[in-house]
């Protein structure tokens, strides 16, 4: 699922503390629209009030520990104009996300520059190699999809502070998904695959 080298992504990290609408934003375009794990995350005890966000206009189901907020804004991946939608949502220090990058056609290529996108953006932001394992996707209405899973640790921003990011991407139609959740340190297991076994497409 994967193609050539992709070209390098800049990314900025954006300090000091800030409200969850601004660091949804910041997500958005610090990352270049992979995913932004700049934004401060706020140190507090995590609580994690799970719903099931159904997004319709995005093709796809997920459980996350908060209220979510949403983006969009326009994004150029390898020098086409694409849009990126993103729900986030925060418990504790740790960042949720689905981000959807809307394609212009479903062609294999074009599905696989916008994951080799979002898997290089993803790894360069804590300067970790952008290693991923194929796993399987649930579909909403059985089966399921071929999809990339991530486990990255490293340092990220010119704070250099510890992140850890859980990752799973996957292509779907003219669709290409990235569920991610961001740490300063790692997570409980639980609380991983709560978010990521909830994760199923349209």
């Amino acid at each position: 699922m994967t193609g050539g080298s992709p070209s390098p992504v800049s990314v900025r990290f954006a300090p000091g503390a800030v409200s969850r609408q601004s660091k949804a934003r910041a997500a958005v375009s610090a990352l270049a629209c992979a995913l932004a794990l700049g934004g401060a995350l706020s140190a507090c005890s995590p609580t994690f009030d799970w719903r099931t966000i159904m997004n319709n206009d995005n093709g796809y189901t997920v459980d996350l520990p908060a209220k979510p907020g949403n983006d969009q804004r326009a994004v150029q991946i390898y020098g086409k104009p694409m849009q990126m939608a993103m729900q986030t949502a925060e418990a504790g220090d740790a960042v949720f996300a689905v981000g959807t990058v809307m394609l212009p056609d479903d062609s294999e290529a074009t599905q696989r520059a916008a994951l080799d996108f979002l898997r290089t953006g993803l790894a360069r932001n804590v300067g970790a190699a952008p290693e991923a394992r194929a796993v399987q996707i649930p579909l909403a209405a059985g089966g399921q999809v071929l999809g990339l899973e991530m486990k990255l640790s490293g340092e990220a921003g010119s704070q250099h502070e510890a992140r850890t990011v859980y990752a799973r991407l996957v292509a779907h139609g003219r669709h290409v998904y990235q569920a991610a959740i961001i740490s300063p340190k790692p997570m409980q297991q639980e609380q991983v695959d709560q978010f990521f076994s909830s994760f199923q497409l349209y």
